[in-house]
């Protein structure tokens, strides 16, 4: 290859990059507008009073309208079927995903729980939403000890779509007995911290303001 050649091939290959950076760039999202919160029983605050779980939390930190949409038990496939109509009922600036604890609970095959949370997020994306992961520690026997480590599938997602991750969060909430109200569900102290943490990751990632 000719010098001239090298030039015009590394050129090109910087101009991709960064349109690829712009690509993924995040935005940053507005107070007042609307979040959508998608999970499980951690989502809905099972083990608090309404006002503690953490989308009630993170929308008095923010400023954003963020919707509980956190349905006790679900698995991944569940969230994955009602996604479609929430997207269509609030089109979210935001969906922030926090799915497949019970899928682990249940040991479901873990190919499915991937390859639903990976749908859950293009959706989410497709629908014009950005979209926030949160890592759900794996089921364990150290799990059940208290020494959470997050499920690597979940940064296997974020990475092949460019999306911001949550990692550890629900791990340092759910390791602590002064933050559990039982060995699955955080209590009010717990949901609060995570929400301040979720809020840092946001911050980080380019989503909300500092």
């Amino acid at each position: 290859m000719t010098r001239r050649g090298f030039a015009a091939g590394l050129l090109a290959l910087l101009a991709l990059a960064g349109c690829e950076r712009r690509k993924t760039a995040a935005q940053p999202v507005p107070a007042g507008a609307t979040v959508l919160a998608l999970g499980d029983s951690l989502t809905h605050g099972t083990g608090a009073p309404p006002q503690a779980a953490y989308p009630a939390v993170l929308a008095e930190l923010t400023g954003w309208n963020v919707v509980n949409a956190g349905v006790p038990g679900d698995t991944s496939a569940q969230a994955l079927a009602r996604l479609p109509a929430l997207l269509a009922e609030h089109r979210p600036r935001l969906v922030i995903v926090s799915i497949g604890g019970n899928d682990f609970l249940r040991q479901l095959p873990e190919a499915e729980t991937r390859a639903n949370v990976e749908a859950i997020c293009r959706q989410a994306l497709e629908a014009g939403a950005q979209v926030l992961l949160v890592a759900v520690p794996r089921a364990t026997v150290l799990a059940a000890l208290g020494q959470m480590t997050d499920h690597t599938l979940y940064a296997d997602v974020a990475r092949q779509l460019k999306i911001p991750l949550q990692r550890e969060g629900w791990g340092e909430v759910l390791a602590r007995e002064d933050l559990r109200a039982d060995t699955v569900h955080a209590n009010a102290r717990g949901y609060a911290q995570f929400a301040r943490s979720l809020q840092g990751t946001a911050v980080a990632a380019g989503l909300l303001g500092r």
